[in-house]
């Protein structure tokens, strides 16, 4: 089958569809991924076709060189945020299918404006979800990160949630239906078509961390990691290769896509708390722009993009943002977590891992940032400017988590066996045979 992938947002959002699609492509299939220039490289490193998608939240990134107002943290900033994406993006996602695409495969964020696109072209489309974002009565809804209200609570969260979703993608969807000379539907009318239909969604996560809720409609499946795609032979750079073999295995440290404009904080909080902590470090600079200073710490390396594959299984620990495939690759390398969850469904991840044991109790990143005796409002107000001096209580904390994963042989033997427990799953075949399956 000739079948196109749409992803789109940050490198956790669109790189275990790299994974997905080369599957697909040693399965016979042809193969193409649409999501933003930034991930061409890697799309074509993997095998597969490359088309661009608009919206590349990479490099909307303020200029770091000019002054400007920091990134949006607040719940409000974020919701405009994120309209403005969606809207952009439903411009562009209309030209990424050819008229011989034979199906669609839709990521979490572009579902619920393929649906439409699949509807135009007479196509199947399939749903391939990284959050468990179906309503159920076992949990909160995931992007809310809040705590259980009981199942009828969680389920009436969970259909509320779908609602905002609903608002946030209107404009794009109305839109779109019009381009595609399609007739006037709402996002929740569609949405429900498909959920009456019992269209099949995919879920690339494991029922280690989320087993499958029994109250879930028939049709979504829980089928393990979707790994991004990176070359068998691949290695890590020689500088991290020297790096790990001068000594004790050190922590990794990073933020991905969050936090972008707390760099020069981050940085010395780091610093700070990997030397109270009396351990190596390995900070990726990710888009906070981590550096503690050339050559002033021979203990502490910063690194850019490296494959978690390679790297993790290489630290005694690792302290991340808890993003869904970050969060999987800490478990799948048999590491322990200190979890920073910064918004969405990090809170959500981190308190799995720390569920689970393989982790220490989540440490929210405002209380890193802003301190934990801030007011209530002030996570919804982020327009302070930061002084790079972090909290001596901010230090003390993050150093007493690191130090408690990296000597706490119960966190490293929850990681030990969650790790063999993922290596016994294989998503991606699972979304091949799903494939096959298909009408």
């Amino acid at each position: 089958m000739k079948i196109l992938i749409t992803a789109a947002g940050s490198y956790g959002d669109v790189a275990p569809y790299t994974g997905v699609g080369a599957g697909l492509r040693e399965a016979g299939h042809e193969v193409t991924l649409a999501t933003h220039d930034t991930y061409a490289p890697l799309v074509r490193a993997a095998g597969l076709a490359f088309r661009r998608l608009p919206a590349d939240p990479r490099t909307a990134r303020p200029d770091p060189d000019r002054a400007s107002a920091p990134a949006p943290h607040g719940k409000r900033d974020l919701m405009r945020k994120a309209a403005a994406f969606i809207q952009e993006l439903g411009g562009g996602i209309a030209e990424a299918a050819t008229a011989d695409t034979e199906l669609l495969l839709l990521s979490t964020t572009t579902a619920p404006l393929g649906l439409h696109l699949a509807e135009a072209l007479d196509i199947p489309s399939l749903s391939l979800a990284l959050q468990p974002n179906a309503p159920t009565g076992d949990f909160a809804p995931v992007i809310g990160g809040g705590r259980s209200l009981g199942r009828w609570g969680n389920r009436a969260m969970g259909h509320l949630s779908l609602r905002v979703i609903d608002r946030l993608y209107a404009g794009a969807v109305r839109d779109l239906r019009t381009r595609l000379d399609l007739p006037p539907a709402t996002p929740r009318t569609v949405r429900r078509r498909a959920e009456a239909a019992n269209r099949p969604v995919l879920y690339g996560f494991s029922e280690l961390l989320v087993p499958r809720p029994k109250d879930w409609r028939s049709g979504l499946d829980i089928v393990g990691n979707w790994w991004p795609w990176h070359a068998p032979n691949a290695q890590l750079p020689s500088s991290v290769e020297d790096f790990i073999a001068a000594g004790p295995p050190p922590v990794f440290l990073g933020f991905g896509s969050m936090a972008a404009d707390d760099g020069a904080h981050l940085s010395t909080l780091a610093v700070r708390a990997l030397r109270r902590a009396k351990v190596r470090g390995i900070l990726q600079s990710g888009w906070a722009g981590l550096a503690p200073g050339t050559g002033a710490h021979p203990d502490i390396l910063t690194v850019g993009e490296v494959p978690h594959a390679l790297l993790f299984p290489r630290m005694s620990a690792v302290v991340h943002h808890c993003g869904a495939g970050t969060a999987a690759a800490g478990l799948r390398a048999g590491v322990p977590t200190v979890p920073v969850p910064v918004t969405a469904d990090q809170p959500f991840w981190a308190a799995r891992l720390a569920a689970l044991g393989a982790a220490t109790a989540p440490i929210p990143f405002k209380d890193l940032t802003n301190g934990p005796t801030d007011t209530p409002d002030r996570s919804d107000n982020h327009s302070d400017i930061h002084s790079d001096e972090p909290d001596e209580r901010a230090v003390a904390r993050l150093a007493e988590a690191i130090t408690r994963a990296t000597t706490d042989p119960a966190h490293r033997e929850r990681a030990t066996e969650a790790a063999r427990h993922l290596a016994t799953e294989d998503g991606t075949a699972k979304v091949s045979t799903a494939v096959s399956r298909l009408p």
